[in-house]
């Protein structure tokens, strides 16, 4: 059976999931944990998903944490070819910046991870007092 598909149903999301999380250490891996599950759901890669999440949100919980305010994990797959993952935190005053750490630097490298695995990422100021971190990971058929 052929079927008719509109121009509605290819420009809207496949799939979308988003939650409010904890600025903590446990919040960051929940957030990690629900990346992988809701991705393998989907039929979706996970691996470098689940890493860029685990920096954006522990960036989140260590930089970006205000008390009493969560973080917000999105993840979006448009048309079926692009996997957005978006974090959204309420210290828009402190925006990401890669570091170059010292070879025996303990910390400071998860922008770069970020960069090396997203296809492209970056930062979205406001609306006041938030930022987003956002990446972008093509998907491969």
């Amino acid at each position: 059976m052929n079927r008719e598909i509109n121009r509605a149903e290819l420009s809207a999301p496949a799939r979308e999931f988003a939650v409010q999380l904890s600025p903590t250490r446990r919040g960051a891996r929940l957030a990690r944990l629900l990346t992988t599950a809701h991705l393998g759901d989907w039929g979706l890669p996970t691996e470098a998903a689940a890493h860029i999440v685990a920096e954006l949100a522990a960036n989140a919980a260590a930089h970006g944490r205000v008390p009493g305010r969560d973080f917000r994990l999105s993840l979006t797959v448009s048309d079926g070819s692009r996997l957005r993952i978006e974090l959204t935190d309420t210290r828009g005053d402190r925006l990401p910046v890669p570091d170059s750490p010292g070879p025996y630097a303990e910390s400071g490298r998860g922008l770069l991870i970020v960069e090396a695995l997203a296809d492209r990422w970056g930062v979205v100021e406001g609306p006041v007092p938030r930022k987003t971190v956002w990446a972008e990971l093509d998907l491969v058929p």
